[in-house]
């Protein structure tokens, strides 16, 4: 057999490595092909692009293997955290554009410092607040949410006078 055979046949059975191009995410993907005289296999995987792992440093915290909540979120409680700074928020005021966005931006921190205060561990509080004027229109407003519904609670509230309306919704979802 003449030496540029054989370099081909060397050739065919070596590994064939291709790199893809990076991808919309930023990650590089590496698709690696080895092929041998009858069979063709390919592996796949991402990398992170700029991975450092001097920027990965962590805390170790030790798993609790806690599945539930010691203490749950109290309905009626979030409720009246609701109503009271809904009322005391907007019990006399008239609707107004820029006062209105920096309005559910204030609310929404009263209500999380309100809810925090309550010491409940391990939840994560979502909080939505709308404020509309009122001019004869009608609005229904809807959520979906997947969660476990033993352990996770949401409460909403709507407030009106005779210039706007003010709906709040929390929503508290265990975490693991």
């Amino acid at each position: 057999m003449s030496d540029l055979r054989k370099e081909k046949l060397q050739k065919k059975d070596k590994r064939i490595v291709k790199l893809a191009v990076e991808g919309s995410h930023g990650a590089r993907g590496k698709d690696t092909t080895f092929r041998t005289k009858d069979s063709i296999s390919t592996v796949s995987c991402i990398d992170e692009l700029h991975h450092d792992d001097n920027a990965r440093i962590g805390v170790a915290i030790e798993n609790t293997y806690q599945m539930g909540p010691d203490k749950r979120f109290s309905v009626a409680a979030l409720t009246d955290i609701l109503q009271d700074v809904l009322t005391s928020y907007l019990q006399e005021e008239r609707y107004e554009v820029e006062w209105s966005q920096k309005m559910t931006k204030t609310i929404c921190e009263v209500i999380r410092a309100r809810v925090k205060d309550l010491l409940i561990p391990r939840y994560k509080i979502i909080i939505l607040v709308h404020i509309g004027q009122l001019n004869g229109q009608s609005m229904q407003m809807d959520s979906r949410c997947l969660w476990d519904t033993s352990n996770d609670t949401s409460v909403s509230y709507s407030f009106k006078n005779r210039y706007l309306y003010g709906v709040a919704t929390v929503y508290a979802i265990y975490v693991e």
